[in-house]
């Protein structure tokens, strides 16, 4: 009755390889999937679109964050998404300092426009520029604000 049976044995031995081998698979995959770029092109792609004013957030799971004209990207440590956006003449605001206009800043932050430029052509002026800059990767916020501003003729979609 308490003899060991040998194919008892090798089934024991089977299972316990088994299990070294799912823990093994288990240990590989990442703790959480890649950043969603895509969900936050389609954020910036509505806004962007929009016929009037408009402002949104997208929180960023995310530990860096690379904004171009026509792209978003984010990446963190288990891997790297990038999405591109079909809106036209988006204005990246990075929030590191010094790189882009203060003042593009506090238009995403919401002071209106006739308060921060002195007039359209420096509003365009200034998104301009902003989109001429190296567009470098950043240290990602926790959430990315995308802001439609409207002065005059000058539509500009600013997102940092």
């Amino acid at each position: 009755m308490f003899d060991v049976h040998i194919d008892a044995t090798y089934a024991w031995l089977g299972v316990a390889l088994v299990s070294v081998a799912t823990a093994g698979v288990a240990a590989t995959l990442p703790a959480s999937p890649p950043p969603d770029a895509g969900g936050v092109a389609t954020t910036i792609d509505s806004v962007a679109d929009g016929e009037y004013p408009a402002t949104a957030e997208h929180g960023l799971a995310a530990d860096r964050i690379r904004l171009t004209p026509g792209s978003v990207s984010l990446s963190n440590g288990d891997g790297t998404a990038r999405s591109t956006l079909h809106a036209p003449r988006i204005t990246p605001v990075p929030t590191t300092a010094g790189t882009v206009d203060g003042r593009l800043h506090r238009l995403l932050d919401g002071v209106p426009p006739n308060a921060v430029f002195e007039d359209p052509t420096a509003l365009a002026d200034a998104a301009e520029h902003a989109r001429e800059q190296e567009h470098a990767w950043h240290t990602a916020p926790n959430r990315l604000t995308i802001r439609r501003v409207q002065y005059g003729d000058v539509h500009v979609t600013l997102v940092g």
